[in-house]
């Protein structure tokens, strides 16, 4: 592997390993190309979709950064793909719950602005906002498809896991582009509301559904300071 270094220009020079961690990682940019390599090894241009406010320039510097200091890899697909893709080291994937704690703390933000959410967010958000206590006595799946991507969400006695592909016999499917389903999960978008615009189609139980939309729980936004 790489040696885990940083530019010298761009070091703390502080002994404190938080501060060596923002050396690696605290560039622009540098934690929300990891966020989007949590669901798996991506293409530069699936990277660019999903970050459409950097350039391709500042992306490029950003993932040799990222692999010089060892926590992602470049790897080529095999046949008949043969795509270069960039994907997550083991190291690399421990910055997951730091993600998540920045979430929960950014989440309490009351100048968070609202704005458009890749797929990579909505699936880190839930992990986050996950409300264990409404979940207990609560065993079944849920299907999540929005537009060519599916994911299956089992909840499990206070515990939830979130992958890609349709189970078999789901307790209940959600059909919806990400932001109506970011807006169901954590926003203010009732489902009647959604199903009454044609945003959403539900399958299935529809009490399972109301269940599940009402296991994912923000944190209280703080008072603004003066």
């Amino acid at each position: 592997m790489t040696p885990q270094r940083s530019s010298p220009a761009r070091q703390y020079h502080d002994g404190c390993a938080a501060a060596h961690a923002l050396d690696l990682v605290g560039e622009r940019w540098a934690l929300l190309v990891v966020r989007e390599l949590l669901l798996g090894p991506r293409r530069f241009s699936d990277l660019r979709a999903d970050l459409p406010g950097i350039s391709p320039n500042v992306l490029s510097q950003r993932l040799k950064d990222l692999e010089d200091i060892g926590v992602i890899f470049r790897e080529q697909l095999p046949p008949p793909a043969a795509n270069w893709v960039y994907a997550l080291s083991a190291w690399g994937r421990e910055l997951e719950p730091v993600l998540q704690q920045l979430g929960r703390w950014g989440a309490r933000s009351s100048t968070r602005p609202q704005a458009p959410i890749s797929l990579a967010t909505l699936v880190t958000a839930m992990t986050t906002m996950f409300h264990p206590p409404a979940a207990q006595n609560l065993s079944g799946t849920v299907a999540l498809l929005m537009g060519r991507e599916r994911f299956q969400v089992q909840v499990e006695e206070g515990k939830l896991e979130v992958r890609r592909g349709v189970p078999v016999a789901p307790d209940v499917i959600l059909e919806a582009d990400v932001q109506t389903l970011g807006g169901l999960l954590f926003g203010d978008l009732p489902l009647e509301q959604a199903e009454a615009q044609n945003l959403v189609v539900v399958e299935g139980s529809r009490e399972w559904a109301e269940r599940f939309l009402s296991l994912f729980q923000m944190p209280e936004v703080v008072a603004g300071t003066r």
